[in-house]
């Protein structure tokens, strides 16, 4: 069973994006998110999603679709 890690959403080109936009997301492997923090180099989630991850994803909801993703690959999801 693969690793799994959650990310939430942090897009920073535009101020007015809504709370709504904000989740929590799937990323694989998971040393795409640390070189993402690191390099500042964006990472891509399941569902298709690209930013840098820069806040605690245990903060915002899961994205339904990086978990129906997951979910259909047999995935164990991780709580929030």
């Amino acid at each position: 069973m693969s690793r799994v890690d959650v990310l939430e959403d942090t897009r920073t080109d535009n101020n007015d994006i809504d709370e709504r936009d904000r989740m929590a997301h799937i990323v694989l492997p998971a040393s795409a998110v640390t070189e993402a923090i690191i390099t500042g180099k964006p990472c891509t989630a399941l569902c298709g999603k690209t930013w840098v991850p820069t806040r605690d994803p245990q903060k915002y909801p899961l994205c339904p679709t990086c978990k129906e993703v997951a979910q259909a690959k047999g995935w164990k999801i991780p709580s929030n």
